[in-house]
């Protein structure tokens, strides 16, 4: 068959198959997507499916517009009506449909994970409640690990134990409330919504099955509880069902994923069909001989080998370092080396890391050895202030029940209404049970707030009205550029002329220059089906192959891509694994698993990097390097000792320290510094409770001596330490 000429025969075979449920388990490089895309062209074409029946479900939107593009390319323009997409597109564009009958309008807002971080600290103020140091991020991250394991909030609340997951129930009761309130749902409700949607009302359980006769999962391996579930709810005897995933590439457990969907796939659905790709286009033989090395040593797994015709290519080389300054120093120089030697662009060289954190020194040393770079999944666009500004409006002339996104548009640009004014507004909603919105209308009958701060608020209503009547008038683009030049954002970003407002100002354009090309391109689009669209960006979506620069970025936003030259940095104990005292083998499994996907990134070249000690918590930490390093076969690896090339160690913040120290505004740190006392009882970010024992010099050179309670007694440079008193 002509369309399948240019498959092997491993892949022609999966794609062909159209019997029952099957499962095609596809090893890093083995043609995962190629095969994906060639079965729903093949459905389309040779089964005669139409392509409203097709529902293909990805883990990215760039994966997603990859895949309908060259599946348009083999059977034409009937591929833009295949329900494709991401799990969170897909069941945001059914709830939208459907929201109603849950109670929610269909122009409800999608809060990110900023947006719900603000919520749970909007809630913790409004109860003044503190949970034993936990912050709203942990907090958010608890409620969000719940929702993944389908625990709602009124089922916590009567299973929650002890003092602190009591009053993180509390507060997850409040922040669903609030979120419906709010006629908003955060990105685990786009899961968990539509599973409560279909238990309910049956008739749209019926009608979501009989459209969708053949449904296909690319990436199965990361699916979570909620998702695995769906696909269980949607399938019946009269629906298709391909999964596709590699088990060796499970890395998500952490957000929620559940590798035992992929282990339990052939108990859950009947007669499942299992076929395995197992030849590898990518890398070297090396490399593949080196990877399999290593995830051998993992227990839960689908047994498979990878193979390739490719050559046998050069060894991984393990470069060991001083500190993760001579680190990133050695990698600049070799990423130099690299490129000169085998005339590679800098887009084919990739630098890895285990958290994001890392990027800090390799950024200083890419900037010094002048090769420009990109950091990829660091802070994304659409999460930047500038830009989450704007979109607020949009948001609030959408939604006006979205009381997070006024109260972030409240004061910008800065129009005189205080946090005092503005709790005492929140109050009297709630005392009412109205919106903030409403509110502002009835600003006069706030009789707290002062008669100057009423005036403001009313222009400031007075504005929103405007853009809320011209939403439907006006496109989106001319809606939007009206609204930034009535606020004055660009002139005020201009006249601050600092390096951070350049910046500032170069983003608000490019998002207005975003805007327009998206008007052009979705001529009928709402500004709903805009804001639809930019809440479900990833970082990864935003990656630009054409941009000439050197990639960094952490070994998560990595999955997916590839590169001829890959350089895995900061393998040691504690980095890479994450955490070497694990409670639990599944979580040192994962940590191999990561390791594995970083390793077959690579097409030619590998160096793994590893320092013998790093500036950390406000301290020297000696290191160990990582066990996956010593699970490599010894013959597909050689050593580079370079190290002592940059040895100095003057005192200096490394860019551990940015995690750890919280940032004090200007002036902070000297009040924070006078304050701490022997005796004192303090709480550190990692090493928890403990008692200053002595305190030695002052200003930056202040050092602290801390008997924790878990971790023994431990010498602090106080600046960088972020000591929390009790």
């Amino acid at each position: 068959m002509k369309l399948l000429e240019n498959l092997n025969q491993e892949q022609k075979v999966a794609v062909q198959y159209n019997e029952g449920p099957h499962m095609i388990v596809a090893g890093a490089g083995s043609g995962k997507t190629r095969v994906l895309t060639y079965k729903i062209a093949y459905v389309l074409a040779e089964k005669k499916y139409e392509p409203e029946q097709i529902l293909a479900l990805t883990f990215t939107n760039k994966a997603a517009n990859e895949m309908k593009e060259r599946i348009a390319q083999l059977v034409g323009k009937k591929a833009e009506k295949i329900w494709m997409g991401t799990f969170h597109s897909i069941f945001a564009r059914i709830l939208r449909a459907e929201s109603e009958k849950l109670g929610y309008r269909p122009n409800f807002s999608i809060y990110d994970r900023e947006d719900s971080i603000s919520l749970v600290n909007n809630i913790l103020n409004s109860f003044e409640m503190e949970i034993d140091g936990m912050s709203p991020n942990a907090i958010h991250h608890k409620i969000s690990q719940l929702k993944n394991r389908m625990i709602l909030e009124e089922d916590f609340a009567e299973i929650a134990k002890g003092a602190v997951e009591k009053k993180i129930a509390e507060i997850y009761l409040e922040y669903q409330k609030r979120l419906k309130a709010n006629n908003s749902m955060d990105f685990d409700d786009l899961l968990l919504k539509p599973l409560e949607l279909f238990n309910k009302h049956h008739k749209v359980l019926q009608h979501y099955r009989a459209r969708f006769k053949y449904i296909l999962v690319d990436e199965f391996q990361d699916t979570n509880r909620a998702q695995y579930e769906m696909l269980k709810m949607l399938y019946n005897r009269f629906v298709k069902i391909c999964v596709v995933g590699d088990d060796a590439q499970s890395i998500y457990g952490w957000r929620g994923a559940e590798l035992e969907n992929m282990l339990n796939f052939e108990k859950d659905f009947p007669k499942v069909k299992i076929f395995k790709l197992q030849q590898n286009y990518r890398s070297t033989q090396m490399i593949l001989k080196a990877s399999h090395s290593v995830i051998k040593n993992n227990v839960k797994q689908i047994p498979k080998e990878l193979w390739t015709n490719n050559k046998e290519g050069e060894k991984i080389t393990l470069v060991r370092c001083s500190d993760e300054k001579d680190e990133a120093f050695q990698i600049a120089k070799l990423v130099k080396k690299e490129i000169t030697a085998n005339k590679w662009k800098l887009s084919d060289v990739a630098i890895l890391y285990r958290i994001n954190i890392q990027s800090r020194a390799h950024e200083e040393a890419l900037i010094r050895e002048k090769l420009p770079y990109k950091v990829v999944g660091g802070l994304e666009f659409y999460r930047r202030k500038e830009i989450k500004d704007i979109i607020g409006y949009l948001r609030v002339f959408a939604n006006q029940e979205d009381e997070e996104s006024l109260l972030r548009i409240m004061n910008f640009p800065q129009r005189g209404i205080g946090n005092t004014s503005i709790s005492k507004m929140i109050a009297f909603s709630r005392r009412l049970n109205i919106s903030l919105f409403t509110t502002m209308s009835r600003i006069f009958e706030v009789i707290e707030v002062k008669e100057r701060i009423q005036k403001n608020v009313k222009q400031f209503k007075l504005l929103l009205d405007k853009y809320i009547a011209l939403k439907d008038k006006l496109s989106l683009s001319e809606l939007t550029s009206a609204l930034v030049d009535e606020l004055g954002i660009l002139k005020m970003y201009k006249e601050e002329n600092t390096p951070e407002s350049k910046m500032r100002y170069a983003n608000v354009q490019e998002l207005l220059r975003a805007i327009q090309e998206y008007n052009e391109q979705n001529k009928k689009a709402t500004i709903d089906d805009y804001l639809a669209e930019v809440s479900l960006i990833s970082g990864i979506d935003q990656l630009k192959e054409n941009d000439n620069a050197v990639r960094l970025m952490t070994v998560h936003s990595a999955k997916g891509l590839e590169f001829p030259v890959v350089f895995l940095t900061g393998c040691e104990e504690d980095i890479f694994p994450l955490n070497p005292k694990f409670d639990e083998d599944s979580r040192l499994e994962e940590e191999r698993r990561l390791f594995y996907v970083a390793l077959t990134r690579a097409k030619e070249k590998v160096y793994i990097s590893y320092a013998r000690s790093r500036y950390r918590f406000g301290e020297v930490a000696y290191q160990a390097r990582s066990r996956f390093i010593d699970e490599i076969d010894p013959e597909t690896t050689q050593e580079l000792f370079r190290e002592g090339a940059r040895r100095s160690r003057r005192r200096r913040k490394s860019y551990y320290d940015e995690l750890y120290q919280g940032g004090f505004e200007d002036g902070g740190y000297d009040e924070h510094q006078r304050s701490l006392r022997v005796g004192s009882r303090v709480v550190h970010e990692k090493f928890g409770q403990g008692k200053i024992l002595a305190i030695d010099g002052q200003g930056e050179d202040q050092k602290v001596t801390v008997a924790f309670e878990q971790y023994g007694t431990k010498l602090l440079i106080a600046r960088l330490a972020n000591l929390r008193i009790i």
